[in-house]
């Protein structure tokens, strides 16, 4: 099996460090969250995701929430869908969509929590 580590990661443990499965898992998962992170990182996708975050939307739905045309709105789901945070159901013509796990989910309501939910009203 191919290592996961970087060079420079497996030239220090060659120099003193010492290998350990629990070390390679630690860099797999760091990796899987880099590319979840990755995939948050664009204002677009983000928006989709808080969006997704409050119910399932149909892509049209999407579209005039956003003010995106259909071709900016669809390259951004399909990127989404890629990376396994979105799933499609399709009703006739209408495909919709909506966040693929409980993963996606905790992530996304703590970061609709913190950037996309309505500020709370204050009592006067």
């Amino acid at each position: 099996m191919a290592s996961i580590l970087s060079p420079e990661l497996e030239n220090e443990l060659r120099d003193g460090a010492e290998y350990s499965p629990e070390l390679d898992q630690l860099m797999t998962k760091a990796r899987k969250a880099s590319n979840f992170l990755k995939a948050l990182s664009h204002e677009s996708r983000l928006l989709l995701l808080c969006l997704l975050a409050e119910r399932e939307r149909s892509v049209s739905e999407l579209e005039n929430i956003l003010s995106l045309r259909q071709s900016a709105v669809s390259q951004q789901l399909a990127r989404l869908r890629y990376d396994g945070m979105v799933d499609t159901r399709r009703d006739g013509k209408t495909i919709y969509y909506r966040l693929a796990n409980d993963d996606v989910r905790r992530v996304i309501s703590v970061v609709y929590d913190i950037f996309c939910a309505p500020p709370a009203k204050t009592k006067d």
